[in-house]
């Protein structure tokens, strides 16, 4: 590999702003994904970041200015590794340098450009790159872009975890299975559907998008229906049918029950993030038929209990 800075086309004294934009610059110009018929692009893009890693670490920038290490990262001394070399040209044993040969620190700290690449490469941000090794082996290759995707999932069917079946970019479709805890928006990884690449292929991202229902309202894993009920069956008790997301299911009316009163139907919700499903809330409103002579004259002839409201204080 050449000389660090000319490969950025920066100078020696150069900070991290400069080195960055550089980087940038060359790594839009460069990428695989942009230049899939051209090795001579992905091998320079490869020596490119191989030379931006060098740079943005403190320590190995040191020690390459000072001709401790070489292009690659690695030691040079007599041979190859254990010690750094002198101001003078000669060679001092152990470097005097923390960390491991030569005055190059051990390990290192992953350098993560998914930021840099989130707005080049499309959905998903492009492929991470990682930083050479301590003893200059090249960056690996990137893998192939994300492939986004939009999946419209019914209000029962995202209630019930119905598998979908979507139809990838290269024509296969799939069935997906849907996650416990599934909210309006979530997006889903498919490993290895995206595009292909150097380092293999990318992810597929599917964002679900969860419609609305008719009379079904979403309370976190719980659901809520205001359920009709006549005023015969709220006074004398009945058995009705009340629809829910797994098909319709019998519920007992209390006799004596007021407009307002709620019942609980257990384990027909959504599911929680631990896979237990929700509650469905059942609320009883009673419908009074706008002309009901016989109603009427009932209701005219009812003494009705007085102090309905007086919890209200008035």
């Amino acid at each position: 590999m050449a000389n660090p800075y000319s490969t950025l086309g920066v100078s020696q004294d150069a900070d991290d702003k400069t080195i960055k934009s550089a980087y940038r610059t060359l790594a839009k110009e460069l990428h695989p994904d942009r230049n899939k018929d051209n090795p001579a692009a992905t091998d320079r893009f490869g020596k490119v970041t191989q030379a931006y890693d060098l740079l943005m670490d403190k320590d190995k920038r040191a020690a390459f200015d000072r001709g401790e290490i070489d292009e690659d990262g690695n030691p040079r001394g007599p041979f190859g590794y254990g010690g750094g070399a002198a101001p003078g040209g000669g060679f001092r044993p152990g470097g005097g340098q923390r960390g491991g040969f030569g005055g190059f620190p051990g390990g290192g700290e992953e350098v993560d450009l998914s930021d840099m690449f989130s707005d080049l490469f499309g959905a998903g941000g492009g492929p991470r790159q990682q930083r050479s090794s301590p003893f200059g082996r090249s960056a690996p290759k990137p893998k192939g872009a994300n492939i986004a995707y939009r999946m419209q999932v019914s209000f029962t069917d995202a209630a019930t975890r119905e598998d979908q079946r979507i139809t990838l970019a290269d024509g296969k479709t799939i069935d997906l299975k849907l996650p416990a805890g599934l909210v309006d928006g979530q997006q889903i990884r498919l490993s290895g559907k995206g595009q292909q690449g150097p380092g293999g292929f990318g992810d597929g991202i599917v964002t679900v998008q969860i419609g609305s229902h008719p009379f079904y309202e979403r309370d976190g894993d719980t659901i809520r229906l205001d359920l009709p009920i006549t005023l015969k069956e709220a006074v004398t008790g009945a058995k009705v049918r009340v629809p829910t997301v797994d098909g319709p299911v019998m519920l007992t009316v209390p006799a004596g029950s007021s407009s307002g009163k709620t019942l609980r139907l257990k384990g027909r919700g959504f599911s929680a993030k631990g896979g237990a499903r929700g509650d469905q809330l059942v609320r009883l409103m009673i419908e009074i038929p706008e002309k009901d002579a016989a109603l009427q004259d009932f209701v005219e002839g009812w003494n009705a209990p007085d102090g309905v409201r007086d919890s209200l204080g008035i």
